[in-house]
Parts: C-alpha cells; sequence; structure tokens
C-alpha cells in the first residue's frame, strides 16, 4: 500500500510544556511524517501527516487513548474543512442542521475566498448560493476566488459595478470550464423572458454556477434550494440577520444601465 494522507485532530486535556514535542516525536518513532501541524480551536491543534500503511495508524489511535494529556478528536482522511482548518487555525463553522450552510463574518474572507476556490477546482456540475446583505463582499470573494482557482468567471446578471442583464452569450462562452455568477433578485425581478431562458441552458451545463440571493430565486423559478449542492452565509457580524426587504432594494435599484446582449 502506498503512502496516505490523515488527518489527526486531538484537544489538550493537560498542557504542559513539550507536549507538542512529545506528539511530534512519537509519530517520528512511528514513521509518520508531520505535512502541517496549527492550532485549529481553542485547545486544540490540527496536523496533516503522512503514513506508509494503515497498521501505523491503528497503533497511533491505540496509543493516543492511553494518553491523559490530549484526548483524540479525529483521526480520518482529510476532508476540505480539515486542510483549511490547518491551513487558516480555525474551522469553517457549519449549520447543525443543514449541512451543507456554511458561515463566514467579514473578517474571515481569506477563509472565505480559499474555501470557495477549492470548491470552484473540483470538476463537473456544482450550484452554489450565497447569502449577505448588500456591500458585504459577496461578489467580490466570488471573483477573488475565481482567480485563485485559475477559473473565468461571466456574469449572467450582477450588480457589481452597473446592473448586468445578459440575454445571451456568444458560443465561447458556453464553456463547462468557466464559472457562472448570477445575482438571484435582478434575475428574478428584472430579467425578461430570453434572460430567464439562457439561465436554465447555464443550469443544465455541468459546470458551477453562483446564485448570490438563493432564496428569491428559488421562490421565483422552478428551482428549489434542495438543488444547491452548497449555501454559504456572509455577514459583518456573527449576529446579523439577513433581512431580503433590504437587500431587494438595493439589488433592484442599484446601477442605472443594463448589459442586454
Amino acid at each position: 500500500m502506498g503512502e496516505k494522507e490523515w488527518y489527526l485532530e486531538y484537544e489538550i486535556q493537560k498542557n504542559r510544556p513539550g507536549l507538542l514535542g512529545d506528539i511530534s516525536s512519537l509519530l517520528g518513532m512511528m514513521k509518520i511524517n508531520i505535512v502541517t501541524i496549527n492550532g485549529v480551536d481553542e485547545g486544540r491543534r490540527g496536523l496533516l501527516m503522512i503514513a506508509k500503511d494503515d497498521d501505523q495508524i491503528e497503533r497511533l489511535e491505540s496509543i493516543i487513548h492511553t494518553m491523559d494529556t490530549i484526548k483524540l478528536i479525529k483521526l480520518r482522511e482529510p476532508k476540505l474543512r480539515d486542510r483549511l482548518a490547518v491551513r487558516h487555525g480555525r474551522y469553517i463553522q457549519r449549520d447543525a442542521d443543514d449541512k451543507k450552510t456554511f458561515r463566514f463574518v467579514r473578517d474571515e474572507l481569506g477563509l472565505l475566498v480559499d474555501f470557495m476556490a477549492e470548491l470552484f477546482k473540483q470538476e463537473g456540475h456544482k450550484l452554489i448560493g450565497i447569502r449577505g446583505m448588500p456591500r458585504v463582499g459577496k461578489t467580490e470573494s466570488i471573483v477573488a476566488a475565481s482567480v485563485c482557482a485559475s477559473k473565468r468567471w461571466l456574469f449572467l446578471s450582477s450588480t457589481l459595478l452597473k446592473q448586468t442583464i445578459r440575454n445571451q452569450l456568444i458560443e465561447d462562452e458556453y464553456n463547462e470550464n468557466n464559472l457562472f455568477i448570477l445575482d438571484g433578485i435582478v434575475s428574478t425581478k428584472r430579467g425578461n423572458e430570453r434572460h430567464l431562458q439562457l439561465v436554465r441552458e447555464i443550469m443544465r451545463l455541468s459546470a458551477v454556477k453562483i446564485v448570490e440571493h438563493p432564496d428569491i430565486f428559488v421562490q421565483n423559478t422552478e428551482y428549489t434550494l434542495e438543488d444547491f449542492d452548497y449555501i454559504i452565509e456572509l455577514r459583518n457580524e456573527s449576529e446579523e440577520e439577513i433581512t431580503y426587504d433590504l437587500v431587494e432594494k438595493s439589488n433592484i435599484f442599484a446601477g442605472s444601465e443594463d448589459f442586454d446582449f
């Protein structure tokens, strides 16, 4: 069996000088190589490591269970959230009831961009919704993540600079490697039938689609929230309420020009 990457997360039960050195030494004696280590929560550390076989990991788990200084939290093949937690030193907040909903605040824009970039790099169909109040950084984060993922982005509808509503694309824009962005309020409140038909065509593409204000989008189209693979919520602060009365007014009347082509 070849080398495989693993994620280890433990909670410190008795903090003392040299504890991290002890863990590193234990892994070294077991010939398990540490790739990255970081704090991922208060009192918790996460490690990405490489082991040559599963027996090493089974022995490591047995040894950790005998230690009174740390408590094993996770030992598994790393998921995207694990990798980002080690990279950024914090976990992405996930809704306890709806596992496909992820929450961010404005001071976590770096983590959000990194998270979306990893999603954008994945091949095939992916429908992502992003909720948030006006000027919180939704569109800018999407564009930044597109750049990080080396993806070309196309706006079907937007209010980033001026109100944009597209009714058709040119031939090379129907590319499954492109990233398609639309504003759910602008598309459903201002888009004509030609625009909505374009949206349906893009939804059938095996590509990544991002919908700002997905709740308004599903209220006025045949799509449902069940069709979305991920829902992202972005707030100025964790207790902020996302209210759509203000959001709708801001989007419908933002900008004075339409691009209909």
